[in-house]
């Protein structure tokens, strides 16, 4: 049985759960981490009998028993030059989500790793949620006929949205309706969107940081098939346990529809200590016990998989840089209070307006 090395670059909370979940697989011959908090770095590099631990993530670049590669880093625009540097030094990449900043690094990114005939993927864990997986399963077999309108509404508790618009300001369209974008595209595929309109809302966020912070954020896309979805995501309900993530999905077709309730409310546990909590909630999950609740380990595992078997990656970065370009219009139609036509018309350099802040 092959096995290769890994290295995680990043260990926060997803950098963890790719640590910890690549520790136990057999196709991992050696594991090694980066991480700038020293605290931190000792700790995972302690619980996984890591073959090496550094802070500079540049150290990794020369180890040729390296493959694979997850950059799990933050803030997001580090991304860019982790990827390219991990790619240019011939290392498959796990990529977290966004894919870039901008649409020119995003193609130099996907340039790198053609040249290179590498492996590059962008992490977008809900394609690994079985519930998602069904709805795209029901589409694909015409269940529903010919999709003809879908919605999809996400929110997660303001605990985490302040945590995550904390460490760089991109909007909830970049940071969490990407999720729905990409499902949605990749139910829909080959249709590509062809225009859209967005509108953002604003309270909680601007009031308690002082910054151009929407709470929430709809999206109406259409696509070249004359299907239209609208998206909205959301990053201020009142605290839940621990990062509680609700979604609701309405996808309607001609011969049908397929309704689909992913608000983790089935499971509460209730104390007299911490009162009414909702465990298992989180939208990457959660070890218990001997098993993992939640897509992302499995979606480690498949880009794992994928290297080591030389497989296709679920998510190619091509259709990462389409979810890129939908987003970046959904803030530009924001902030013009226009719809915007896609492809884009501006220079590839441009970015979320969001972002630019």
């Amino acid at each position: 049985m092959k096995q290769i090395g890994v290295a995680i670059v990043g260990t926060g909370w997803c950098g963890g759960i790719r640590a910890e979940t690549c520790a136990a697989h057999p196709l991992v011959k050696s594991l090694h981490l980066a991480e700038t908090r020293p605290d931190r770095l000792e700790e995972m590099a302690r619980k996984i009998r890591a073959s090496s631990a550094v802070s500079d993530y540049k150290k990794l670049l020369e180890k040729k028993e390296v493959e694979a590669v997850y950059v799990s880093a933050t803030p997001e625009d580090t991304h860019f030059p982790m990827a390219r540097d991990f790619l240019a030094a011939g290392k498959h990449v796990f990529l977290e989500k966004p894919i870039a900043l901008t649409l020119a690094e995003a193609d130099e990114l996907i340039d790198l790793s053609r040249k290179h005939k590498l492996k590059f993927t962008i992490g977008y864990s809900q394609r690994f949620n079985p519930k998602f997986a069904y709805v795209r399963k029901a589409i694909r077999e015409g269940s529903i006929g010919t999709p003809v309108s879908a919605l999809v509404s996400r929110h997660i508790t303001r605990s985490l949205g302040k945590k995550i618009s904390g460490r760089i300001k991109l909007s909830p369209a970049a940071m969490e309706s990407t999720h729905d974008l990409d499902f949605l595209l990749w139910c829909l595929e080959p249709s590509r969107p062809v225009r859209v309109y967005s509108q953002v809302n604003y309270g909680v966020m601007r009031a308690s940081t002082g910054a151009q912070i929407a709470d929430t954020q709809w999206i109406t896309v259409t696509m070249d098939s004359g299907l239209s979805f609208v998206v909205g995501g959301g990053w201020t309900l009142p605290p839940g346990y621990p990062n509680f993530s609700t979604t609701w999905i309405e996808m309607v077709g001609t011969e049908g529809a397929i309704l689909l309730d992913d608000s983790h409310k089935d499971v509460v546990l209730n104390t007299m200590k911490s009162g009414m909590q909702l465990p298992m909630s989180t939208m990457p999950g959660e070890f218990v016990e001997h098993t993992f609740a939640g897509p992302m380990a499995a979606e480690t595992v498949h880009f794992l998989e994928a290297v080591v078997h030389d497989r296709p990656v679920m998510v190619t970065p091509e259709h990462a840089r389409m979810v890129m370009e939908l987003y970046i219009a959904a803030d530009l139609s924001a902030e013009s209070n226009a719809p915007v036509t896609l492809p884009l018309k501006w220079p590839k350099k441009i970015r979320s307006a969001s972002a630019s802040r």
